[in-house]
């Protein structure tokens, strides 16, 4: 007795259809991103190091240049209520 080989094509006629459904769905499914708050901390931190870098930058400019000026009075102000705070 001889069996042929049945065809996979034949043997499920929906097969297709749950096919073109699944292929549906994962074209309609997004990637979604969510950014912890601890993350969100660090790359705010990374810009606030690179702005105070460029501030450093321009001072060393400055007084390398020779135009940097040192205003005393504030000097001895902003160190008289850092000393202040502190009690």
């Amino acid at each position: 007795m001889k069996i042929n080989h049945l065809r996979n094509i034949n043997v499920n006629p929906y097969n297709k259809q749950v096919e073109k459904l699944e292929q549906t769905q994962k074209a309609k499914s997004k990637d979604k991103i969510e950014i912890s708050s601890e993350a969100i901390k660090l790359q705010k931190i990374g810009n606030i190091e690179l702005e105070r870098q460029e501030k450093v930058d321009a001072l060393k400019r400055e007084v390398q240049s020779g135009q940097y000026e040192l205003n005393a009075k504030k000097v001895a102000e902003k160190m008289y209520s850092y000393w202040d705070d502190l009690k």
